[in-house]
């Protein structure tokens, strides 16, 4: 799944050619993704102008011209093409919209598990989405108070999106290596050095990803370079960058986890 570079990248990839458009027209061609419907998402977008594109947590949010919104998330393989391309003419187009001025926009989705939502306010995009990472909301002090209000494994609160919003399973296995923080750990055991050590790690990784496009393994997700700097996730049995023990992958919540047991000891 996407997570907040590679989601943060597509927006970039099609702010300059959307911003400014007006959406003539939406064809949903697997009518599940549309929330709350069809009908709905299509009289909610067409005839608006597209103000801003931004992102929250893991969706990509259309600001419009009449204070409404759009929230795109591609879960699994969801991403944006232009019609002007191959990819945005293909056999995997879910949804199109027709814009006033250049190629239509198309959502590329193989597996069909993307959402396209449009709400009427801020309410709708912010629903279910905890603090920004990369914002200044996010502070060495804010992440210790939302640590210390639960005994969950330290993973597993990373991961749920109402705590952080942004953070999935490589970039929160690579923010706990370089935090030194085992996945296991009770979230409340931190202490307040535990906790600026890991808001500086989950800021650091997330900016790397950024600026490397996000992370590529195979065609859902092309033209990353993240998966070149990555120090635990996805190198199993390979060295630790930093002090040669194997890398060891258990489950945390039901999610493949990567870590070092020297440098991420339980304690």
């Amino acid at each position: 799944m996407p997570e907040l570079p590679e989601v943060e990248t597509m927006a970039a990839q099609v702010r300059s050619r959307l911003v400014g458009r007006t959406i003539t027209a939406f064809e949903a061609r697997w009518r599940p993704q549309c929330e709350p419907s069809v009908a709905e998402v299509a009289r909610g977008l067409t005839g608006r102008r597209v103000l801003q594109v931004g992102r929250r947590g893991k969706h990509v949010v259309w600001h419009l011209d009449d204070g409404s919104f759009a929230r795109i998330h591609f879960r699994m393989s969801g991403r944006f093409a232009f019609a002007d391309t191959e990819e945005g003419r293909g056999p995997h187009v879910r949804a199109v919209w027709t814009l006033d001025r250049g190629p239509a926009l198309a959502l590329v989705d193989a597996r069909k598990w993307g959402r396209i939502r449009w709400t009427p306010d801020r309410a709708g995009v912010d629903e279910g989405q905890g603090v920004e990472p990369l914002s200044a909301d996010f502070t060495p002090a804010s992440l210790a108070s939302l640590v210390g209000r639960t005994t969950r494994a330290l993973k597993a609160l990373l991961l749920d999106q109402a705590v952080i919003a942004g953070l999935g399973n490589i970039y929160t296995d690579e923010a706990l290596f370089r935090a030194g923080l085992h996945p296991r750990r009770p979230a409340c055991s931190l202490s307040g050095a535990d906790a600026a050590r890991l808001h500086a790690a989950i800021v650091a990784v997330l900016r790397e990803g950024i600026a490397a496009n996000g992370t590529s393994f195979d065609w859902i997700w092309p033209g990353g370079h993240m998966q070149d700097h990555l120090r635990v996730y996805g190198r199993t049995g390979l060295p630790c960058v930093a002090c040669g023990a194997p890398i060891a992958r258990t489950l945390v919540g039901q999610r493949g986890t990567h870590f070092c047991p020297r440098c991420q000891a339980a304690g």
